[in-house]
Parts: C-alpha cells; sequence; structure tokens
C-alpha cells in the first residue's frame, strides 16, 4: 500500500524541520554519537537477535520458513501526557469487552437492545456455545489483551483492532528493550524512559490473581502456572518458551497433560503435579478433542470439563475470539457505551460493514481506494489493499465479496505517522503502528508502559506486519 501521496504526522519532527520535544533528548545524544560506531552497532543488534533466536515462521510458502525479526535501533518516544490519555481509553476499552463477553455468555442484554444485531453472532465460529451460562474464575475473560493503535496526528490515536483470544508479540517488546539497553547503556542514563522488563513478573501475578475455585493454597504455596503452546513448529514458539522462562512457569504441550482427580496435571520428574492456571496458546479448536475438534493432538481430552467445574483458569478463556472479529469491532463505540456509559476515549478507525447493502454497494463501487479485510483475518492475510492491486485482483476480490459479503470489511486508506529508522543514509521516516499488551485480573487492570510497535521498513508502505516485511522497534514512554 502506497502512502507517497497521503499527508501523515511525523512523530519526531514538526512541519518547519524542528524537533518535537519528545525526541529531544535523544536527538542531541544522536547527532553527537559517531556514525561509523552506529553503523556498528545497527549490525550487531542483528547478531543479537540470530544468537538469540528472535525468529518467527511464515505459513503459506512451501517450506513454511523461519525467518529474523528485522530490528531498528531508533526508538519509538510517546510522552507522559500522550501516555496518560491511551491508558485512559486502553482501560475503558478493555473493562467494555470484558463486559461484552459476560453479556454474550449469559443474558445477552446488548443483542435484545439492538445495539448489536443478533446476526453478528449467528453462525460465528468464535462464539462457542460451551461457554453460555459458565464465568470464568474471576470473572475474568480477558486475561491478556492487545490493543492494536494508528496514530494520524498530534493528539489522534485511533484503535485499529482487538486482540483479545491470543494475542502475540510481548517477548519482542522485552527482547527489543533488552537489546537497546545492551548497546547504549548510557542513553537511558539521559533520557527518562519507564521500564518494561518486569512484564512477565507481573504477567505471572495477574494470572496467579485468577486462581480457579479448586485452588486453596493451604500450604502456603502459590497457584501453579503453565504454559501451553502447539510445539515448536508454532510461529509464536519462541514467545511461548521466553514468557515460561521468564515467569518461571512449565512450558507444556498437550501430551504433558491429563486429567487425574478432575485436575489437569503435568508431567514432572516426580510424578503429575495439579495446575492451576494454564496460559493457553493454542486455539480454541484445539484446546480439547472431546469438546471441539475430535482430530486435535495438541489439547487436553477433558479439560473443559475441569474449567466447567471450577477445577483450572484458561487464558484466555475460550471463546474470547469473538471480540477479535473484525465485524464486532465495527460496533465497539457502541459496545464501550453500552458497558460504561460514557462516550469512547479512543475512536475507531471507519469501517464499513459488508453484511449491510448499501455499505456493500460503496465498497464495491470503491474498491480501488479502500482497504478490504477478513472479519476474522490476521497477520495481513487475505486482504485487499486497493490503491496498490492490480485490476485482475481487484475483480477477482469483487466476487468474493459478492459471494460471501458477510466474511468482509472495509476501511479507508489511513495516513498512519510516522518515526525515524536508520538506515545507511541516515534516518529516514516509516509508517508505525503500536500494540500496547493489557493485563486484566479480577482487581486490576495493568498496562504496561508501551507495547510492541511495529514498522513498514520499505519506504511509502502501510504494512507493518511483520509476516509481511515489516520490523519492530523498541517503544519508550517517557517518564514524568
Amino acid at each position: 500500500m502506497s502512502a507517497a501521496n497521503i499527508p501523515n504526522f511525523d512523530e519526531m519532527m514538526n512541519a518547519d524541520g524542528t524537533v518535537r520535544p519528545a525526541y529531544s533528548d535523544f536527538c542531541n545524544w544522536y547527532e553527537a554519537q559517531d556514525r561509523l560506531w552506529l553503523k556498528r552497532q545497527d549490525a550487531e543488534a542483528e547478531r543479537f537477535f540470530r544468537r538469540v533466536g528472535i525468529t518467527f515462521n511464515v505459513y503459506g510458502n512451501s517450506d513454511a520458513e523461519e525467518r529474523l525479526i528485522p530490528f531498528d535501533m531508533i526508538p519509538r518516544i510517546i510522552t507522559a501526557p500522550e501516555w496518560r490519555k491511551l491508558t485512559k481509553g486502553i482501560e475503558q476499552r478493555v473493562r467494555a469487552l470484558n463486559a461484552f463477553l459476560q453479556d454474550l455468555y449469559h443474558r445477552q442484554e446488548i443483542i435484545k437492545s439492538g445495539r448489536v444485531p443478533i446476526h453478528a453472532l449467528k453462525d460465528n465460529d468464535a462464539f462457542l456455545s460451551q461457554m453460555i451460562g459458565f464465568t470464568p474464575p474471576g470473572g475474568v475473560y480477558t486475561h491478556i489483551v492487545g490493543i492494536d493503535l494508528v496514530r494520524t496526528g498530534p493528539d489522534d490515536f485511533m484503535v485499529l483492532e482487538d486482540n483479545a483470544r491470543t494475542p502475540s508479540g510481548v517477548s519482542y517488546m522485552l527482547e527489543n528493550r533488552q537489546t537497546m539497553m545492551a548497546m547504549f547503556p548510557e542513553l537511558f542514563t539521559k533520557v527518562p524512559v519507564r521500564p518494561v522488563s518486569d512484564y512477565p513478573r507481573r504477567l505471572a501475578r495477574s494470572l496467579r490473581a485468577c486462581a480457579p475455585p479448586a485452588y486453596s493454597g493451604d500450604n502456603g504455596e502459590r497457584p501453579v502456572v503453565a504454559v501451553l503452546t502447539p510445539g515448536i513448529y508454532n510461529s509464536a514458539y519462541f514467545e511461548h518458551a521466553y514468557l515460561a522462562d521468564q515467569m518461571g512457569a512449565e512450558l507444556v504441550e498437550g501430551s504433558d497433560l491429563r486429567v487425574i482427580d478432575g485436575r489437569v496435571a503435568m508431567r514432572t520428574t516426580t510424578g503429575y503435579k495439579a495446575i492451576d492456571v494454564l496460559y493457553r496458546r493454542v486455539d480454541d479448536d484445539y484446546l480439547d478433542p472431546l469438546t471441539f475438534n475430535p482430530a486435535s493432538a495438541l489439547g487436553v481430552a477433558g479439560i473443559m470439563d475441569v474449567y466447567r467445574s471450577g477445577g483450572i483458569t484458561i487464558a484466555n478463556a475460550p471463546g474470547t475470539g469473538i471480540a477479535d472479529d473484525k465485524a464486532i469491532y465495527s460496533y465497539m463505540p457502541e459496545i464501550v457505551e453500552f458497558y460504561t456509559g460514557e462516550k469512547p476515549i479512543l475512536q475507531n478507525v471507519p469501517t464499513w460493514r459488508c453484511s449491510e447493502p448499501d455499505s456493500l454497494a460503496y465498497v464495491l463501487d470503491n474498491l480501488e481506494d479502500i482497504v478490504v479485510k477478513e472479519v476474522h483475518g490476521s497477520g495481513g492475510y487475505g486482504m485487499l489493499i486497493g490503491p496498490t492491486a492490480s485490476r485482475k485482483e481487484i475483480a477477482a476480490f469483487r466476487e468474493k465479496l459478492k459471494a460471501n459479503p458477510r466474511n468482509y470489511i472495509a476501511q479507508p486508506t489511513l495516513s498512519l505517522s510516522t518515526v525515524p529508522i536508520f538506515t545507511k543514509a541516515g534516518l529516514a521516516p516509516r509508517h508505525v503502528d503500536l500494540r500496547p499488551f493489557v493485563l486484566v485480573s479480577p482487581d486490576k487492570i495493568d498496562i504496561t508502559p508501551g507495547g510492541l510497535t511495529r514498522v513498514a521498513l520499505k519506504k511509502g508502505s502501510l504494512v507493518v506486519n511483520s509476516s509481511q516485511g515489516g520490523g519492530t522497534k523498541d517503544s519508550w514512554v517517557l517518564d514524568e
């Protein structure tokens, strides 16, 4: 997607060429550095990522190749006042998402009110009938949430999408910071940056706070937390292993688990040990072959029965994927107001629901100028990017839309903000988004200061997904 003709907001530079206050300390430091040394540090960062093994798998290719996550060493910087506003909006949205899920699986008052139509749930695979009438321990559905934000102006942050099922990328946020601190330790003495390194500890604490009724703690022991991974061939396996290690939790696969005496237990060198909280990175359909896909070998037979009887907490709760649905996303302004009684602090990107005849007609007439997405799509796949699509691609997508309009939403081509990246020729602006990570427990919403900044490394591109050639950079929230 080309952004060459779309004016955008540059987060570092004013229109007159002066540096914005957020970047002043960093720029003073940068200008004082030797350029050859900076180039050597840039190369060293890549070698560090290779040594650590910070990679992801790309599906859809014949060899499902493993790639290095591209990293840019110029930080993306957010001021304390900007972050305060963002956290208020993120917290409001996450509270609304959790209330929405609670309502959907119980009284469905928002459906009865007409704010969200019944067809948004009907025949939606992400809505699980097995969760109807059941409340997860502590009333928490979305234990870990990633809210994708884009910026289009000085005070204009908008939500691009919600990730309430199994949001990924937090390990890259942590490794980006660790890499920056290793390469430029003196820089952190000159710029007051809020830390993110305690995220694993906060994650473990938040998960333990959601322990199930079966947890007694009679012996003073903490709730047992484990991370369920599909295995080494999963695209986010590095993150699964990293978080388990950092939390001091066991990394388990389905074959390591079994149901014993009404509990889910993991195999250890001294026998099986009951798990209280399972941070699962396995999709709903593969979680329990007795309840969902009978062919699954990734989950645990009977875990849903244990879950419903109060024997384990599953994070995130099964069925939260309905909140990731891009058609549901289009109703988020109404959802926020319905459950909070407040206007949304963070706005949605304008969205056309192709399930509605008038919207579909508009989208079909303007395919060359807009972006069309699958309602369950992710990773930049299954999209039509009108401004760069060929006539043949647009014609083919037009037929897909006509055949199944409910499977798509459309949005205008946004003018994403730019931040600098390091190139051989010096600093150059590139488009970015931001995924802050949110931890939810029964009595607290904890938002990590910063998040994962994804950057479109190609000049003029708006596609930031790593699977589509994008990279990442460290996100700095300045201290007060």
